[in-house]
């Protein structure tokens, strides 16, 4: 029996619902957090930035921003912003995934290449999913840029900051929950789905919200995952079985070393290959790297490695879709001539 048919998709939630969550989520962490001891050993064998030759590579890093493809209700295109940033175009809607357009977030060198397309370039955004709360994937100055009825899409536990804030069409999903957001060819639903990952943004709220990442469903039934920022675990083959036909799947390569403190929270480019197989998704396009300087590998590793893993799999070398930042890929509509709503 399949995971579709034991658990079915749950019916679409209210907008803007004022709910009620537990105190925190540390029941849903799969492996334990880093306690003193990992810190301590970070510290002394100094793994927290790639080595001083190694940055020679950031002139090398792919740069090629270019205008956001011209698209209609029928087609589905994913522009990458850089890091965990997407631009996505689905069933005539356009969703921003965990938008951070600063130069610089705390605690960390600023970004290493730029933003891959201009704020003043964008369409009028209709929804913005956050995958979890961790500075580089939740950015308060880039979310002030915004309308304050712009629809945000949270994980459980993080309305109240987005209240705070004035945002007035926020609402709060559950692993497994999901919305659906009206566009011109039909709804368009969005599914918040585990990953294996924490969350934490002060000394004090340690996964006192969710975290997690995001399916989107056109009306056609081409489906985009938003992976948000995960490790590698049982989670993926989960996903695969509950959304069936994945056609692109949005997922994380960076950000790996030291493998004996990250391996849990954050996915290699080899892990990463092996979670796209998982799911079942038909292309792979890799976030997550050549953005923000995190952790220690160098800042072409991830790049180097994917193709390498792609190169295994033997499957055709289109189907990955490596983009440089700024970089889009479009996804032609499944059947145009069973679909004329979306051509209007």
């Amino acid at each position: 029996m399949t995971e579709q048919t034991e658990r079915p998709l749950a019916q679409p939630r209210r907008l803007g619902e004022h709910r009620i969550w537990p105190r925190a989520f540390t029941d849903r962490l799969t492996s334990p957090l880093p306690g003193v001891r990992a810190l301590a050993r970070l510290a002394r064998e100094g793994q927290l930035r790639p080595s001083a030759a190694s940055l020679r590579e950031i002139a090398e890093l792919p740069v090629e921003p270019a205008p956001l493809p011209v698209v209609n209700a029928a087609t589905i295109a994913t522009t990458w912003a850089g890091h965990a940033s997407w631009v996505i175009s689905i069933g005539g809607l356009t969703v921003l995934t965990d938008p951070v357009w600063s130069r610089r977030i705390l605690g960390t060198p600023a970004r290493i290449t730029p933003v891959g397309v201009d704020w003043a370039d964008l369409p009028r955004i209709d929804a913005v999913v956050i995958s979890h709360n961790h500075y580089d994937h939740l950015d308060a100055p880039t979310l002030k840029r915004l309308p304050r009825d712009t629809p945000l899409l949270l994980p459980a536990g993080l309305a109240r900051w987005a209240r705070r804030r004035r945002f007035s069409n926020v609402t709060e999903l559950d692993w497994w929950e999901a919305v659906e957001l009206p566009g011109p060819a039909g709804p368009v639903r969005l599914d918040f789905v585990p990953a294996h990952h924490w969350s934490k943004r002060t000394v004090t709220d340690t996964c006192r919200s969710l975290w997690g990442g995001w399916v989107l469903t056109a009306p056609s039934g081409q489906r985009v995952y938003f992976a948000g920022d995960t490790g590698y675990g049982h989670w993926f083959q989960r996903i695969g079985a509950r959304y069936p036909g994945i056609d692109i799947a949005l997922l994380p390569i960076g950000a790996y070393n030291p493998r004996w403190m990250l391996a849990p929270v954050h996915t290699d480019p080899e892990e990463a290959v092996r979670a796209f197989q998982d799911v079942g998704a038909r292309y792979l396009a890799p976030m997550h790297w050549g953005t923000f300087l995190l952790s220690a590998e160098p800042p072409l590793e991830p790049l180097r490695r994917l193709r390498l893993a792609w190169e295994t799999t033997g499957r055709p070398r289109d189907e990955l879709w490596d983009l440089p930042v700024g970089g889009s890929r479009v996804l032609p509509p499944v059947d145009a001539e069973t679909y004329p709503a979306a051509l209007a």
